[in-house]
């Protein structure tokens, strides 16, 4: 199975990408950058509409992530040290969400991601930067959860 089919069945099977309701759509070698696509579940809404401030840091560290996990050929995986993120519009429920996620430099003690959410249209939702250290890519098993 190539790395590319790997990360599509983690991105499908993993059940924070589940919850999320995560698609792994596409990675570009040259800028390191994942695509996703998410559609925003009632559960992930608060009583205001929108996607709950919380949730939406879940969306962005699962893309860039995903950006990672594919830079590395599926061998590796962030483990956030730090992320930060600034909301800028309501993600209303229903919505499809275009999610991109790049490396920004990772070596081999410390990686530097960044992230957005994007409207259809190419409206920002919301953008992330995060710090996290380059880990060995767990497998379900290893997990106890396959």
């Amino acid at each position: 199975m190539s790395w590319e089919d790997q990360i599509q069945a983690g991105a499908e099977g993993s059940p924070h990408s589940n919850l999320l309701g995560s698609e792994f759509v596409s990675f570009d070698e040259e800028t390191l950058t994942a695509t996703m696509q998410f559609t925003v579940k009632r559960e992930m809404t608060t009583w205001r509409g929108g996607v709950q401030g919380g949730l939406v840091a879940g969306y962005l560290d699962d893309v860039m992530g995903y950006a990672y996990v594919a830079a590395t050929g599926g061998e590796m995986a962030p483990l956030n040290l730090e992320i930060s993120m600034s909301l800028i519009r309501l993600i209303p429920e229903g919505a499809k969400v275009i999610g991109k996620g790049r490396v920004v430099k990772a070596g081999r003690r410390v990686v530097f991601l960044e992230g957005e959410l994007l409207a259809e249209d190419g409206t920002i939702y919301a953008r992330s930067t995060s710090t996290a250290i380059p880990t060995p890519r767990p497998s379900p098993t290893e997990t106890g959860m396959g």
